[in-house]
């Protein structure tokens, strides 16, 4: 298959204007002279030496940052859980299950796919739980007319966040244009009060490429980065990948890519994006790992166990001397947190 197959021809909208403050890392001869312009003012040519002044700078502090070793609230784990079901065969009666766990625990929010974001609306409402929906599931090569009516719709049926996934062929083959145009696209959609995700498929991406599409990400003023669908299979990866989910590595670089690539509003407001580790979390030490790293969001099916286990654990260590229900992650190198929990 040719490359011009495949991916779509992208849909820019020209009226949408955004903060182009170019970000600090970036020198000056990168940047634009006006401080906003209309989406898409920069030619892959442009795009090229932006990433790849931000691919060399980001990937030399990665390979000299040590791994972080950060405390994690246990009490606090499930309010970063994105509670998800996504299979293709899901019913409305485990909708309803999903949204009911989501209330119990305080998870952040449901993550669903769009025909189910309305009757999560009714079941959540009031509750402070909110309402993610994939866009452009799994693949992420739907013409960007598809994603951007299934945003519309998403939108309109009360979703509080759009989790979306990048054209992975397109973002390979240097797209950079054609892929901000559809991102910058669909945050116009979403609106300022709905948070927008870009799902990178790490596990079939170089850092170099992992480096770009956080660039585009926060150019195009998307809240997260997120590692993965969850629905990648052996099959789908390259012969050297073994994890089809979100990694370690993979969550430090994301974090260190949000923090390189600061965003500022039309306000003058100074923020930064934030990790969303998917794929292969099902346990709480795989949880706090990821935290440790620097995801703030967890995506996962197994969240009901995760908040139970970490109830339990975060009891005990409060119980100690001392304690405050706080884990780092030497302890958990010690062995799992239900081995903690026994000592």
């Amino acid at each position: 298959m040719s490359s011009h197959q495949r991916y779509h021809k992208p849909y820019t909208i020209i009226s949408r204007t955004i903060t182009r403050d170019k970000v600090p890392l970036l020198p000056p001869y990168f940047r634009r002279t006006t401080k906003t312009m209309t989406t898409a003012r920069y030619t892959d040519a442009e795009w090229s030496d932006i990433i790849s002044h931000a691919q060399s700078t980001i990937l030399s502090k990665l390979d000299n940052d040590a791994p972080p070793t950060k405390t994690t609230d246990l009490f606090s784990i499930a309010g970063a859980v994105d509670h998800t079901l996504l299979k293709l065969d899901a019913t409305a009666a485990q909708v309803d299950s999903l949204c009911a766990e989501a209330r119990v625990h305080n998870f952040a929010t449901v993550c669903v796919r769009q025909p189910f974001v309305s009757r999560c609306r009714a079941n959540v409402s009031g509750s402070g739980v909110g309402i993610a929906c994939v866009i452009g599931f799994h693949e992420g090569t739907q013409d960007v007319r598809e994603k951007l009516t299934e945003a519309k719709s998403a939108v309109a049926e009360g979703a509080t966040e759009l989790d979306v996934v990048v054209n992975v062929p397109m973002l390979q083959d240097g797209k950079w244009e054609a892929i901000y145009s559809e991102l910058s696209a669909l945050r116009a959609v979403a609106g300022k009060n709905v948070a927008c995700k870009l799902i990178l498929e790490t596990a079939l991406l170089r850092n170099s490429e992992i480096v770009a599409g956080c660039v585009l990400a926060s150019e195009a003023g998307f809240d997260f980065v997120k590692t993965s669908t969850g629905f990648l299979t052996a099959a789908d990866l390259p012969s050297n990948v073994t994890a089809t989910g979100a990694t370690l590595p993979h969550v430090r670089l994301l974090s260190l890519c949000c923090t390189s690539l600061p965003q500022t509003s039309e306000s003058g407001e100074v923020r930064q994006m934030r990790v969303k580790a998917s794929g292969g979390i099902r346990t709480l030490e795989d949880a706090v790992k990821m935290l440790a790293a620097g995801a703030e969001r967890l995506g996962t099916s197994g969240g009901v166990w995760i908040a139970k286990e970490a109830e339990q654990a975060a009891h005990h260590l409060e119980g100690k001397a001392g304690g405050n229900g706080e884990v780092r992650v030497e302890e958990l190198r010690r062995g799992s947190v239900t081995e903690i929990v026994r000592e």
